[in-house]
């Protein structure tokens, strides 16, 4: 898949807000927002970026599963030992809803130390492999990350950590924002290019330009569905 028509990709956001408005996900779900491309009013659309703000999970209030009990045993079998014994992953219970993983055993998925991982898990149940979409998942809301991603780059003098500024916020705190929507629908936002959003953040004019361009070159390197995750 190339790309979206512009009304595809505004439809695709909302089948994404419409999914973590009214489904259960992983974990607690905050924020969602569209950033980079789609905001800018450009048709087609050629990859699409959203952004979600999770929480992390400190107390899991799944109810526990009567239907997971060992022989012989009256109480249920936790749910970190349940899906280590079934689908070799720990963490079930921990760092993602346990009730969620038995509805959704096909999404789950876990980082490379076979722990569960909440933005892996968001991007199996918000995204189809093969579509062109960037998710990035975090516990902080989209703008103040932004500002944590912009000096974490400029540490590491790595461009492709940068977030893209120009974001919308299409649904917060259960509020969906029909105004965002009928926005970029129309493309009434008026958004700088990348090395301006950039240069706003603060930095000069000849890092920004070179900033922007690692950045495109990055993203042009990627092919269909792609997350990445932080802890702020």
């Amino acid at each position: 898949m190339s790309g979206f028509d512009r009304s595809d990709a505004v439809d695709r956001l909302e089948e994404i807000v419409d999914t973590v408005a009214n489904k259960r996900m992983p974990v607690p779900v905050r924020e969602v927002w569209a950033f980079g491309d789609v905001a800018l009013g450009l048709d087609p659309v050629e990859r699409l970026d959203v952004y979600v703000t999770k929480d992390i999970l400190m107390r899991d209030d799944s109810e526990p599963s009567s239907a997971n009990t060992a022989p012989g045993e009256s109480e249920p079998v936790d749910p970190e030992t349940e899906f280590r014994e079934s689908h070799g992953i720990e963490g079930v219970g921990k760092s993602v809803r346990a009730d969620w993983a038995r509805d959704h055993p096909d999404y789950l998925r876990a980082n490379a130390n076979g722990h569960a991982a909440p933005e892996q898990c968001l991007a199996a149940h918000l995204l189809a492999d093969d579509e062109p979409v960037h998710l990035e998942v975090c516990n902080a809301p989209f703008e103040d990350n932004v500002t944590q991603r912009l000096r974490g780059a400029q540490l590491r003098d790595d461009y492709t950590q940068l977030l893209d500024p120009r974001g919308v916020c299409l649904w917060a705190e259960g509020t969906r924002s029909d105004e965002a929507f009928r926005k970029l629908r129309e493309g009434e936002l008026a958004l700088p290019t990348l090395s301006a959003a950039l240069e706003m953040l603060g930095m000069d004019d000849d890092e920004a330009e070179t900033a922007a361009r690692e950045l495109h070159a990055w993203r042009e390197q990627q092919d269909g569905a792609t997350v990445r995750g932080d802890v702020v």
